[in-house]
């Protein structure tokens, strides 16, 4: 992926080096409770590039097995002489990612985003309320835009698939192959935060009834609904391609690598990658460029093979 949009270290000097050793500071605590992390940079995507961005995009995904740094999440580590090599081979890190899915804690992320048209609030209490559950008090994450990152923990046995808008408009769930984006972590738009009385709580377990949401299978979209025959992947494959045209200068590789990303968390990934490259091209990204991108996407966000 072009360096331009993604990673900040050519331009050092506003990026203090303070930052990123506060985010390493922050990066071992959650380490020491059992929390995997990895360096983000200040766009809150992994601030490693993947060493295989020049591959053939049609060589299988690499998850680390080759043993360099930049395979975003599969990075993550609770051991500091790990964390600490990541950090000083991303020394324009601004943040750190905490992944989801893996043990001992098997962490669940509930975002609730506030730039929605919907409450996604007032939607998950609808939610609670119709599939009898309630969220117990737990970790709560405040995001500079005003959003809200639930910690919940999830059973051993069960892999939780991330989504975006699947329960309901403006709830994206972060699970296996996911990560959520720590407190204390600063990037373009604020820091993350631990909402008041929470910070002393440890992760709740998911209430059943929400699991039970989390793993139903997917609705795919079928001949003769609405949005199925207008673009790849449906309604939600074409609101992620409206996402890339929408980019300015200084936001295209950004913004292709998340809608890449949504998609290939949503299992629409192969078929929306035409639609997204001739997006991306109309932001003025070249077709090299784009495909790389979306190259990185499918390796980071790909869900595993079951």
């Amino acid at each position: 992926m072009a360096s331009t949009d993604r990673h900040p270290r050519r331009h050092p000097d506003r990026y203090p080096r303070q930052a990123a050793t506060t985010a390493l500071a922050h990066a071992l605590s959650a380490a020491e409770h059992g929390l995997a992390v990895i360096p983000l940079s200040r766009t809150k995507l992994p601030a490693l590039r993947s060493p295989h961005r020049d591959d053939d995009p049609s060589a299988p995904p690499c998850h680390g097995e080759c043993g360099r740094f930049g395979h975003g999440v599969y990075d993550a580590s609770t051991d500091p002489s790990r964390i600490r090599a990541l950090f000083a081979a991303a020394p324009w890190a601004t943040g750190y990612g905490i992944a989801c899915g893996l043990p001992p804690h098997h962490l669940i992320g509930v975002d609730l985003d506030t730039k929605s048209d919907t409450d996604s609030t007032s939607a998950l209490r609808e939610l609670a309320l119709r599939h009898l559950f309630t969220i117990p008090p737990t970790i709560v994450v405040r995001t500079p835009s005003g959003g809200r990152h639930l910690w919940l923990t999830g059973p051993t046995d069960v892999v939780v698939p991330n989504s975006a808008g699947r329960l309901a408009p403006g709830i994206d769930i972060r699970g296996a192959g996911g990560y959520l984006v720590g407190p204390g972590s600063r990037t373009a738009h604020g820091v993350y935060t631990t909402a008041p009385g929470t910070g002393h709580l440890t992760p709740a377990p998911c209430p059943r009834g929400l699991l039970r949401l989390l793993l139903a299978p997917r609705r795919t979209a079928e001949a003769g609904e609405p949005g199925a025959a207008s673009a790849p992947g449906g309604a939600h494959g074409r609101g992620l391609v409206q996402f890339v045209l929408a980019a300015h200068e200084g936001q295209r590789n950004t913004r292709l690598f998340w809608a890449a990303c949504r998609a290939y968390e949503n299992g629409i990934g192969e078929t929306l990658t035409e639609a997204l490259v001739r997006a991306a091209i109309g932001t003025g990204l070249t077709e090299r460029e784009a495909r790389s991108t979306i190259a990185s996407a499918a390796r980071m966000c790909r869900p595993p093979v079951a």
